[in-house]
């Protein structure tokens, strides 16, 4: 392999990882975060932390719904897991508002308003869209991002000549320069596989909208046909004429059921509730020992409750949804979570050693010849990386601080934790470029105790302190975020202190 393209494999290594390095680190860090979104929610959420229950009966749960659900032109509910113990209700007051509320299946009484979007709400899409959805931004910014990636991974493979020899080396008491390569070394090489095919399956989830020709081309721009035949979407329009009762909802659950040989329901749909056309949809749970996430569905006439339609996906869609089943890991396999999580924290190391060999490289010569382009680099590592880190930190502590009915500017509670988010993370940037090196410390330091207090809060708030929640099993996802918390705030507190000590406090102090 000759010189000149290993230079330039290394040259488009550098700048991708620079330029999309950011975005990348936000991606990462919130799809690890995601990997245990549920139990996430169950730790924001202290009313949903209940045991572990089947929902008996979807009919007596209607009867306890609100009237204005079944004014609703559709409402749906979405069945318990073990990881997710209540049933949420979601109905839609018009078309610019939808509301859920959670339900506890044992009793079917609604919960009391969660106040919160959650890491199901909040993180979770943060992953793939960055929450800007005009125009599919985010879609398209975390696309780009997931293009970088790969070529980050197959040039990274090509520069690194003894990629072999690298993951067994790690000079942990060398100079900052080689110990920063190392560690970028081993998690690379360490993570490879899972990067490149995570990364390569969440593109592919998205083909409809990267590489639209992939349906456009044999549906002839068809798009109501495409999404009918691959998903089993069914629909018929309202008549605007009263409808008969409904029927039994639990009958059409057990008719899904028996077809799909003890498949358990993920969610039942009904569309123009009251109307003579209305008609209830029944989709099977993907929250099982497969990977494939499947798009089994039944439809009945709400009515009579006769089948309409009925969907079993096709060859190829089956290959699709098991990269999908793949990338998002739904399917109950604990030890195949944490490895997931694992190798998520590992690619978020790799990208922020990737930010800090391209600083401490480049850090002297450009002291010396009056460049600002590592004290530009280093505010953007600094708030891409600590900075994100402590935000998300600051979502979850303004989450228990706050109380139920908290409310500011026309702002609801959920929405103050998200602008408590955005604020932190955006400060961050500021904090970084105008202190330096010496950010980094800072905002360790600020990691370390927004995870304490977090842990403190919600003891104090919920009453689920962390001796109790490891007590009861109902509450182990709880003493589980706990823990994490505070380890996350130990490494932080440490590598401050590390920070301290290699760099002394004059330099830490001073912006360069």
């Amino acid at each position: 392999m000759g010189k000149d393209f290993r230079d330039s494999m290394q040259w488009l290594h550098t700048w991708a990882g620079l330029c999309l390095g950011t975005v990348l680190f936000a991606v990462f860090w919130m799809g690890t975060l995601s990997v245990f979104d549920r139990e996430i929610d169950r730790w924001m959420m202290p009313a949903t932390r209940l045991a572990p229950a089947s929902l008996e009966s979807v009919d007596r749960l209607v009867r306890e719904l609100p009237p204005e659900v079944g004014a609703s032109p559709q409402w749906l509910v979405l069945f318990p897991s073990e990881r997710e113990p209540v049933a949420r209700i979601g109905y839609r007051k018009d078309r610019a508002s939808f509301v859920s509320r959670h339900a506890d299946p044992a009793t079917s009484m609604l919960l009391p308003e969660a106040g919160t979007l959650g890491a199901s709400g909040f993180l979770y899409p943060f992953h793939y869209n960055l929450h800007l959805k005009a125009w599919s931004l985010g879609l398209w910014i975390v696309g780009l991002a997931g293009m970088a990636m790969l070529a980050l991974c197959v040039s990274g493979v090509i520069i690194h000549r003894k990629i072999f020899a690298d993951f067994f080396t790690f000079r942990a008491r060398n100079k900052p320069r080689r110990l920063i390569l190392d560690l970028h070394n081993v998690t690379g090489v360490l993570g490879l596989p899972f990067h490149f095919a995570i990364t390569l399956s969440g593109l592919m989830i998205f083909f409809t909208v990267y590489f639209p020709i992939t349906w456009e081309m044999p549906y002839r721009g068809d798009r109501q046909a495409f999404v009918q035949e691959s998903y089993g979407i069914y629909g018929r329009p309202r008549l605007n004429r009263p409808g008969v009762p409904m029927a039994s909802l639990d009958a059409m659950v057990e008719q899904a059921l028996r077809e799909w040989g003890g498949g358990t329901p993920q969610l039942l749909r009904v569309f123009h509730p009251g109307d003579a056309n209305a008609y209830v949809e029944v989709r099977r749970s993907f929250v099982d020992d497969r990977v494939t996430m499947p798009v089994d569905a039944l439809y009945f006439d709400a009515g009579t409750g006769a089948v309409l339609s009925r969907h079993s996906a096709q060859p190829v869609m089956n290959a699709h949804r098991f990269i999908t089943g793949f990338h998002f890991i739904q399917f109950d396999h604990w030890l195949l979570r944490w490895l997931y999580f694992a190798l998520g924290l590992t690619g978020c190391v790799l990208i922020a050693t990737g930010f800090l060999f391209w600083l401490e490289s480049r850090r002297k010569r450009h002291a010396q010849l009056g460049l600002a382009g590592v004290r530009v680099v280093e505010g953007l590592a600094v708030g891409s990386v600590s900075g994100i880190v402590a935000a998300t930190f600051t979502f979850f502590v303004v989450n228990r601080l706050l109380p139920p009915a908290a409310a500011a500017g026309g702002l609801e509670r959920a929405d103050l934790e998200v602008c408590a988010f955005y604020l932190v993370w955006l400060g961050s940037f500021v904090h970084a470029w105008s202190r330096s090196r010496a950010a980094w410390r800072e905002q360790c330091i600020a990691i370390a105790l927004l995870g304490v207090a977090a842990v403190v809060l919600n003891g104090v708030t919920s009453g689920d302190a962390l001796w109790r929640a490891l007590s009861e099993t109902r509450l182990w996802p709880v003493a589980g975020m706990d823990v994490a918390l505070l380890l996350a705030a130990l490494v932080a507190g440490l590598t401050a202190i590390a920070l301290w000590t290699k760099l002394g406090p004059e330099r830490a102090r001073s912006p360069e």
